[in-house]
């Protein structure tokens, strides 16, 4: 978040702040018990979750930052580097040099890497804003294009579109040049986003949405609409950049889009210090464990003084000390407990090397028409050197896209041989294609020759 646009905000936020009241943290479920972990993010792992922050690559050589950000978090999220100005700073011409700094941090620390933000009406180059119509349409979907697209493969989730509906009470889309090139603007983003990197999840993401309110009907009734149309949505992130209370319908709120059949993932939580910091952190924190497909929470910065905000909202003081809220927010996930704890141990174990040659799974994210499958090669006790694996489609299945290895047939039995440069599998190691579909992807275990 650049400072530019803290202030009009943050008037925002302090007018639905003081409009709400706190949720009582007894009011909130948690899933179960589990043993206590002592850092964010290995402690919302323990319910299939992860705990992220934004981070910026300009505070990457301060030693505090780094030793906090690869200790405590298990997702990064780029604040600037990725956005629009930043790798397309004149038409046609692309430079990832910072947002690889971000990607690269979070492959070093094994995290998640969330991409923010590939359209938004701020923070766009001069040239794309002295674009309109046509011309500023096929600009903006060329960059969501190529910058999808250089990133491939490697970004857990993409904010898609940034904050394109308008504050107060009428639950419209805010006035922009993108939404003046066409109401179907968000859509046709999506729908190139999920060409470009079929594997992302893709978000849309906003502000003032933290409980039910016309600004966040607005929204569901977007993603409702997206949902039934078959348009690729996989998630809506809540921004949550709050003041000193907590909407009573917070939860409410993640649980009616989770209704939609879309994740809810919290993408740039800041809080207001005070007396009731370390229990609005604590609240929210619970309630996202309270919805199953509520996955994640970034915090919007490490320290205080890392914050767009002036009014020490972070987990973190400006010394790098824990502050209460994180506390909170640690034992709220402890507390939370693993979404699907083991009953009784596995008669093999996960890490255990296949038997044969190789063995491979596949696991899908589908929409409505459509599904990308991402399938992982497994080698056995010994190394493999070529493989091939065969899937078998469901009727009315068909294959539209294939990458990391060479298809053969679209429909009904396909198989799948690997490309030059992933043939090699070290013995108990793995590697990994995908392909993209229309109908309903393949399930289970698939068969594997070496």
């Amino acid at each position: 978040m650049k400072p530019r646009s803290a202030s009009a905000r943050r008037r925002s936020w302090l007018l639905s702040a003081a409009a709400a009241g706190v949720v009582a943290a007894g009011s909130l479920a948690v899933v179960g018990p589990a043993e206590a972990a002592s850092t964010l993010g290995a402690s919302a792992a323990q319910t299939g979750r992860y705990y992220g922050a934004a981070i910026a690559a300009g505070r990457l050589g301060d030693s505090t930052y780094t030793r906090i950000l690869t200790t405590e978090f298990n997702s990064v999220t780029a604040e600037n580097e990725m956005k629009w100005d930043a790798t397309e700073p004149s038409q046609g011409r692309f430079t990832y040099t910072n947002g690889d700094r971000i990607l690269n941090q979070g492959i070093a620390m094994g995290a998640k890497v969330r991409g923010h933000a590939l359209l938004w009406h701020q923070q766009q180059p001069g040239w794309a804003q002295s674009l309109s119509g046509t011309a500023l349409r096929n600009a903006a979907i060329n960059h969501v294009t190529q910058v999808a697209t250089h990133y491939r493969g490697k970004i857990h989730t993409w904010d898609v579109v940034n904050e394109a509906f308008a504050d107060g009470g009428s639950g419209a889309r805010r006035d922009s040049n993108l939404q003046r090139t066409g109401n179907d603007w968000i859509e046709a983003a999506f729908r190139a986003a999920r060409t470009a990197d079929p594997a992302a999840k893709l978000c849309y993401n906003d502000y003032n949405t933290d409980g039910i309110n016309a600004k966040s009907t607005g929204i569901y009734n977007m993603v409702r609409d997206f949902k039934a149309r078959g348009v690729p949505i996989d998630c809506v992130g809540l921004q949550s950049h709050l003041g000193t209370s907590l909407d009573s319908t917070y939860q409410a709120n993640i649980q009616r889009f989770a209704d939609l059949g879309v994740d809810v993932q919290i993408t740039e939580l800041d809080v207001q210090q005070g007396g009731n910091q370390a229990n609005i952190y604590g609240a929210v924190t619970r309630a996202c464990l309270a919805v199953a497909r509520c996955t994640g929470i970034t915090v919007w910065g490490i320290r205080d003084t890392d914050s767009w905000r002036n009014d020490n909202p972070l987990l973190f003081d400006g010394s790098g000390n824990k502050k209460a809220a994180y506390t909170s927010v640690l034992n709220a996930l402890n507390a939370g407990g693993p979404t699907t704890p083991p009953t009784t141990p596995p008669t093999t174990p996960p890490t255990s090397p296949p038997t044969g040659p190789c063995s491979a799974t596949v696991s899908l994210n589908s929409w409505n028409g459509g599904y990308v499958a991402t399938v992982r090669v497994n080698a056995g006790s010994t190394a493999v050197n070529g493989w091939n694996v065969t899937v078998p489609l469901p009727a009315g299945s068909a294959i539209t896209g294939v990458w990391n290895a060479t298809g053969s047939g679209t429909s009904g039995t396909v198989s799948f041989r690997n490309v030059s440069y992933n043939g090699q599998i070290p013995s108990s190691g793995y590697t990994e294609f995908g392909f993209q579909g229309t109908g309903s992807g393949p399930t289970g275990s698939l068969a594997c020759a070496a």
